[in-house]
């Protein structure tokens, strides 16, 4: 994992009142929050995992925020007034104080989220392309970013990236390639995406992650889990032969003492016939 310079975090300013009042919902009941298990969508799980290991790592970085389950609230004096994006990025936040409700408050934060993605599905592409973007645009989101693994049924086309500039969304330049892939750029991640066409169970395309800096591809945890497996299952296989070769050796020895002492009984016996 490639390391990230330390932004300058924002000190988190907790308002003086009890944010809960007047909730329609709990903040900490993540099912309350995504009704109907809406975040399990593999690809967008992955693009997740990979952006959080990416800037948060392990023990973890407390002032970036990664986020797959938060709620964006847009109205100071109504918090009932949210919206929740796929995947949500903020640089130089108190990730903590965030984390701890599931609500993204601007105003407390410092500042708006720097990186917000939408991750197609047939129930939520009209509001992800109408609603949604000015909304974002509103909030002053850096940047917007659409990714349809199946290659345009829900928003026309397979991946769209927008950056704000003067408060309205200009699309980025994306590469399209030879073998049909297309590759895009988010200055704020410093990451690509890159949509490629790869027939699947589901009919989906695959979506990496490729660090620039680091000149790789981001491992997502699905090939990870299976390396890890892999990795494991030939360990098991190792010992096993290891166990075996112990075994065969231990069962030579023990006919090579078998035979031995045979030989000593002969000897023995051919002694005792000629009277010795």
């Amino acid at each position: 994992m490639t390391t990230k310079p330390k932004y300058q975090m924002i000190p988190y300013n907790l308002e003086d009142r009890d944010i809960y009042d007047g909730l329609e919902f709990d903040p900490q009941n993540l099912e309350e929050l995504w009704p109907g298990n809406m975040f399990q969508e593999p690809g967008l799980m992955e693009i997740v995992y990979l952006v959080n290991d990416h800037f948060v790592g392990s023990p973890g970085r407390k002032d970036v925020l990664v986020s797959g389950c938060a709620f964006i609230c847009y109205d100071h004096s109504n918090l009932n007034v949210r919206i929740g994006p796929d995947c949500l990025v903020a640089i130089g936040v108190d990730a903590l104080a965030i984390r701890r409700r599931h609500l993204y408050l601007p105003w407390e934060a410092g500042k708006p989220p720097d990186f917000v993605l939408e991750w197609a599905s047939t129930s939520t592409a009209p509001h992800d392309i109408g609603p949604k973007r000015g909304i974002y645009e509103s909030i002053g989101i850096t940047e917007y970013w659409r990714i349809d693994a199946t290659g345009g049924r829900h928003y026309g086309e397979p991946m769209i990236g927008e950056r704000l500039v003067n408060g309205r969304y200009e699309r980025f330049d994306l590469v399209n390639k030879a073998d049909g892939s297309i590759k895009g750029y988010s200055p704020v991640l410093d990451l690509h995406f890159t949509w490629q066409p790869q027939e699947q169970e589901s009919g989906d395309a695959l979506v990496s992650v490729y660090d620039p800096a680091a000149a790789e591809r981001l491992e997502p945890y699905s090939e990870m889990k299976a390396n890890r497996r892999a990795a494991e299952a030939r360990a098991a296989s190792s010992e096993e032969r290891a166990q075996a070769a112990e075994a065969r050796v231990a069962s030579s020895k023990e006919r090579a003492e078998a035979a031995e002492a045979e030989a000593a009984r002969l000897r023995e016996e051919l002694r005792r016939l000629r009277g010795e």
